[in-house]
């Protein structure tokens, strides 16, 4: 295959899948470094590996797993004891290009607080759509493995908005703030 053809290969496979790896992307890194550079790392390599990939229908899953790699060598790589406890929550997203920013803000801080598996879990089925059999696919785990996360996940996210929420109308209300 030669340059060019292995670039518009390429370009085929991507385009229709930009929106939802971005949104991977945007979510999954929350905090830790910047998406778009997540997403460039990806797409490189993807790029360099393309005839590794042994379905097409399944480019999403493997840019998933390129970047899902990246950041794990990055997180043990990145020296996090530099930083106090919890100032990666304190970066807001600008580039959210949604109407309701704080929500989606207030959603990627709750998920930072996530164990990794449930974080991934949650994202990849609520924010990028994929289907449980893909994500056992991504994960290398059972359908049982990835429902429970999908349900510990809720419900510890339900407990970090509920709490974040009735902490800040007591601040308002008692004027804590």
């Amino acid at each position: 295959m030669t340059s060019k053809e292995k670039q518009t290969y390429f370009l085929k496979l991507y385009e229709p899948i930009h929106d939802r790896f971005e949104r991977f992307c945007r979510a999954r890194v929350y905090g830790n470094m910047e998406y778009k550079d997540l997403m460039n790392e990806s797409l490189l390599l993807a790029f360099q590996k393309i005839e590794s990939l042994k379905k097409e229908d399944q480019f999403l899953s493997f840019l998933i797993g390129i970047s899902v790699r990246l950041l794990a060598n990055n997180h043990k790589k990145k020296k996090e004891d530099l930083l106090p406890p919890n100032a990666h929550l304190e970066v807001m997203d600008l580039n959210a290009q949604t109407d309701s920013r704080s929500e989606v803000y207030f959603l990627h801080q709750a998920l930072a607080l996530l164990p990794v598996e449930q974080k991934e879990c949650i994202i990849l089925f609520e924010i990028s759509g994929f289907s449980i059999k893909e994500i056992m696919q991504i994960q290398d785990v059972s359908e049982s493995a990835v429902k429970q996360r999908l349900r510990r996940g809720r419900i510890r996210l339900k407990e970090i908005l509920t709490f974040e929420s009735e902490h800040k109308t007591t601040e308002v209300k008692y004027g804590n703030g």
